[in-house]
């Protein structure tokens, strides 16, 4: 592995006072030109190949602006795989970005951890009506007072069209055109850092989007027949050539950090990214990335196996990252809320007890078979610290993948939302929440594209397929109701009305008040999954108790529709009434709640805590049992 302490791109365009150097990897070409395309004049120039394939080659008296292309062997000129920017979009020219030029204000900023996070998981576009970089940047001081502490942007790398989520990105350097210009985006981090908040860009390093992806242009060897995904076939990091593909990415994870002074990454679906080599690709990348900024860096996989050796350390076999999504906690809360039972739910039986392995142990599938798929899933869970572990109650894809893009509390009653946020964010993992869940937002977030005419198609008719082994959809005519992904109204649907945080001011004080205590209270901010019970009352009926040396925190969820009462003398209260004061409850008026009889009532023998139906209450107490 090569020392990135110093990190600068080494290839693409860079700017060097009046001249710029231009490499571009195309061992397939016998010629490679830079053509420039600024008017009034075009202008040509011939690059040098090495041993290896790379052309390079120095123009004079260019300046940042200045749109090129590369052309290959007299033919057709085509994008630089590292351009930093596509005016045009991914079919038009790159333009020449200097760097240097923008002006930082954040040298005071010293990065994320994964300790303490909470994550705002957000899509540019259908965040603000402008769906712009300075839209958003307007809106960092109130996703400050909510009190996360980094957002995490879906990703920005160019697409075709006018939106897109992002998953189908072409120009990996290139943010999107659609949400603004690099210094843009710059400025969105700059004041991010200045606010107090973090920043994580979504990136994909499993595949390429079909439209605009001119790779094999310059080399068949950026893929490989040998690993396929589900978008075909993956990326070469393992065979012929795959130190040019390894350095693709990697660099392009260090760009995201050095160039953006982004905070940390979130790599997608990572269980596709197949390196039989070693290191593995993302065990070098976790090396470099960490190596490329002063700042600490947090790396964030998405996966679905389970594998705790994904946050183990480099030096231990591991691949390196901070943390990992973890999904079970979601598809057993989605179970025990809903009953939905089809899909990867599956394998889920919404139980206390599933709660309670996702809780205290980060995965609920640490080995055992899944239904779905008749194969073992997972590795057991041991060491590893609850901050290895971001649990969600939505994201971009348990909403966006949904049909009709339906947000929990579209399908659950306004008390369970606020019961499951309660437990959400009592918990002791990494909370991620998704744009909107916290004003309990009223539109939904479909699945979007704006391709062309032949692949939209293609698209819309895939999605309609996907549905196909849903009960719910095996009418053809349920299917054909579903949005279609290329419509514009299906994009502007999706956005945000931010004017919900006052319509909806309950639900919004409840988040910022959970919130709040997650990052106030002593015994919350410990994030320790040793220091965390987790009891099954009744069926519906969960308790889950939290500790260190300053006191103890009990959380009491009743998801039934019936009122419960307890004893006094009750176990779950330890040292009784005086040990077990309430500090939060969703029955208060200023959640928009109902004010039914919670808490403590009555006296002498018959004192007893009363919980009505769908409600949570939050403890506090001096009292602390280890072995509790």
């Amino acid at each position: 592995m090569r020392d990135d302490s110093t990190w600068t791109m080494r290839m693409g365009a860079n700017l060097a006072g009046d001249r710029a150097l231009f490499s571009v990897w195309a061992p397939k070409a016998r010629r490679v030109e830079v053509v420039t395309e600024t008017a009034p004049e075009q202008g040509i120039a011939p690059l040098h190949r090495d041993e290896d394939g790379v052309f390079s080659g120095v123009l004079y008296g260019i300046q940042e602006g200045t749109r090129y292309r590369y052309r290959i062997d007299g033919g057709e000129a085509y994008p630089d795989p590292y351009s930093r920017y596509q005016p045009e979009g991914p079919h038009g020219p790159s333009e020449l970005i200097d760097p240097a030029a923008f002006a930082w204000s954040d040298d005071a900023w010293t990065g994320l951890t994964a300790d303490g996070l909470i994550i705002y998981e957000l899509h540019v576009g259908a965040m603000t009506p402008a769906g712009t970089f300075d839209a958003l940047r307007r809106q960092l001081p109130e996703l400050r007072r909510l009190g996360v502490n980094a957002i995490e942007l879906m990703p920005l790398a160019g697409t075709p069209g006018r939106w897109n989520w992002g998953y189908d990105g072409v120009n990996h350097f290139a943010p999107t055109h659609n949400y603004g210009r690099p210094d843009d985006l710059k400025r969105l981090v700059n004041a991010a850092h200045e606010a107090g908040l973090g920043v994580i860009v979504d990136v994909v390093y499993n595949h390429l989007g079909p439209d605009g992806n001119y790779l094999r242009v310059f080399s068949d060897d950026y893929f490989t027949a040998r690993h396929q995904t589900p978008w075909g076939d993956g990326l070469n990091f393992d065979g012929a050539n795959a130190r040019f593909v390894r350095d693709f990415v990697i660099d392009n994870a260090c760009y995201w950090l050095a160039e953006y002074h982004v905070d940390g990454l979130r790599l997608d679906a990572i269980d596709t990214i197949v390196d039989d080599s070693a290191p593995h690709v993302l065990a070098e990348l976790s090396a470099r990335a960490r190596a490329a900024t002063p700042r600490d860096v947090v790396l964030i996989g998405e996966q679905a196996s389970n594998e705790v050796r994904m946050v183990h350390p480099v030096g231990e076999g591991g691949l390196g990252l901070d943390a990992v999504w973890a999904d079970d906690f979601h598809h057993a809360l989605r179970v025990l809320l809903t009953g939905e039972r089809e899909g990867y739910f599956a394998g889920f039986r919404g139980t206390i007890a599933e709660l309670n392995r996702a809780i205290t142990g980060g995965f609920i599938y640490q080995g055992e078979v899944e239904p779905a798929s008749g194969q073992p899933r997972g590795t057991t869970v041991t060491t590893e610290p609850a901050t290895a572990f971001v649990f969600c109650t939505e994201n971009h894809d348990q909403v966006g993948n949904r049909a009709f893009g339906e947000r929990l509390n579209h399908l659950v009653s306004a008390e369970r939302y606020a019961v499951a946020t309660a437990l959400f964010l009592f918990e002791p993992e990494t909370p991620l929440l998704f744009m909107g869940q916290e004003f309990a937002a009223s539109t939904p977030f479909l699945f979007f594209t704006d391709h062309n005419d032949v692949l939209g198609k293609l698209v819309a008719a895939g999605r309609r397929e996907e549905f196909k082994g849903f009960r719910a959809f095996a009418d053809p005519a349920e299917r054909e109701r579903m949005p279609n992904p290329q419509a514009e109204a299906t994009f502007l649907g999706s956005k945000l009305d931010l004017n919900e945080r006052k319509t909806n001011r309950g639900i919004y004080r409840l988040y910022r008040d959970l919130i709040r205590m997650r990052g106030e209270d002593t015994v919350l901010r410990d994030q320790s999954r040793a220091r965390t019970s987790v009891e099954r009352l009744a069926d519906r009926l969960v308790a889950v108790r939290r500790w260190n040396e300053t006191g103890e925190r009990l959380l009491i969820a009743n998801f039934s529709s019936e009122p419960i009462s307890l004893t006094k003398d009750h176990e779950i209260f330890g040292g009784g009434e005086q040990a077990a004061k309430v500090i939060l409850a969703t029955t208060w008026r200023r959640y928009s709640g109902n004010e039914a009889r919670s808490g403590w009532h009555g006296r002498g023998a018959d004192r007893r805590f009363e919980m009505p139906p769908a409600s949570a209450n939050i403890l506090a107490g001096a009292a602390h049992r280890d072995g509790a």
